[in-house]
């Protein structure tokens, strides 16, 4: 006779268990509580609005939903804290629809689908700047920044060994294959920040907006980027050029056209990768650091002194290498297969001794910034 009290229990306890789950903290990369069977359109090609001042940093445009695909534009937008950085938000495919993945702010860029946004964002982590003793310099090579205004700048070109294409999802038919990296796993637990109210009602402004729904513009938005967050009309709007490519199917995409290769545009103007070290420009030193600790930014000084010492002779030893087995070459009138299988040697040789050369920049500056107190070792 205790049958239905037991039976009412059991509903409680479940109706207790399924709100302790919805209530419960996100992860770092938060999902969004929608899942669609379509996927988003290709993103679209677009230009990126000039940087509006000092500290801003870009965040790329983005299809969001709400009954229909709207695209968010990529804007310019003041980091929340002194050293983080912006990463994007992405869909995936899994449970038998695509999910989307709030973007954050944090100390380094986590996950992000392997999507490549474009200006820095290539799918891993982000090219287009880094911060440095409190400031952040920009990368011209793949940012649009005016050196008058702004001379936190360097130039460095950016080696991107991935597929580059249009594809604004991961998984499914015709998205990226990525997976995190030991080093996004780590980024994804670290502390971060959700879009600052400047990015929401940005967002917010790109839903109200009809002009900005897939079903009306078809993949290419009157918007697609602006100069700063909310900004939709005026100068500062940046139009789409072209839609990326058709929309995507369910999950088994129905529409192929996602999966072909990219235009030769990009939404960022990259130059080509150097075969030889001495096509490339010398790196830019790091502003003089200015802590308030003198004996501190003169070991630091000291250090970036020494790096770059260091670098640009294993730059000028490799130029040499490479000068020398060029002339032999010439001398020996090797033929063009000997000559394109030098050159793809050369430039493997250049992209890794630029990728050493940005990872011990990095390890040094990492050095520099000081420990939130909490993370100080007990």
């Amino acid at each position: 006779m205790r049958i239905i009290p037991s039976v009412r229990s059991l509903l409680f306890a479940v109706v207790v268990l399924s709100m302790a789950v919805l209530t419960a903290p996100a992860p770092a990369s938060a999902q969004i509580g929608i899942s669609v069977t379509i996927g988003p359109p290709a993103l679209p090609v677009y230009e990126q609005p000039l940087c509006p001042g000092d500290g801003y940093i870009w965040t790329p445009g983005y299809w969001a939903y709400a009954d229909d695909y709207y695209w968010v534009p990529g804007t310019w937008v003041l980091a929340p804290e002194v050293g983080f950085l912006w990463t994007p938000g992405w869909w995936g495919w899994g449970g038998g629809g695509f999910i989307f993945h709030e973007g954050y702010w944090g100390p380094h860029v986590g996950f992000y689908g392997g999507i490549s946004y474009g200006f820095g964002y290539f799918g891993n982590g982000f090219e287009g700047g880094r911060w440095d003793n409190g400031h952040f310099f920009y990368n011209r090579s793949v940012t649009n920044v005016n050196v008058t205004n702004i001379h936190n700048t360097y130039n460095t070109t950016v080696v991107n060994n991935t597929t580059v294409n249009r594809v604004s999802y991961n998984g499914g038919n015709g998205g990226t294959t990525a997976r995190p990296t030991p080093e996004e796993e780590r980024a994804a637990n670290e502390r971060h920040v959700a879009p600052v109210a400047a990015q929401t009602q940005h967002r917010e402004a790109a839903r109200n907006d009809p002009q900005q729904r897939a079903s009306v513009n078809h993949g290419k938005p009157e918007v697609a980027a602006t100069a700063r967050p909310g900004e939709l009309k005026g100068a500062g709007a940046v139009p789409a050029r072209e839609a990326g490519a058709p929309q995507a199917g369910r999950g088994q995409a129905e529409h192929p056209g996602n999966e072909q290769a990219a235009r030769p545009e990009n939404n960022v103007p990259r130059p080509p990768a150097p075969n030889d070290a001495k096509d490339l420009q010398s790196h830019s030193r790091p502003a003089a650091p200015n802590t308030g600790n003198t004996k501190a930014d003169q070991k630091y000084q000291q250090q970036q002194d020494k790096l770059a010492a260091q670098q640009e002779k294993e730059h000028q030893k490799l130029a040499a290498q490479q000068e020398k087995e060029h002339q032999n070459a010439a001398k020996q009138n090797a033929d063009e297969a000997r000559k394109q299988q030098m050159e793809q040697q050369h430039q493997q040789q250049t992209q890794q001794m630029e990728q050493r050369h940005a990872q011990q920049q990095q390890r040094l500056q990492e050095k520099q910034q000081p420990r939130p107190s909490g993370d100080r070792p007990k």
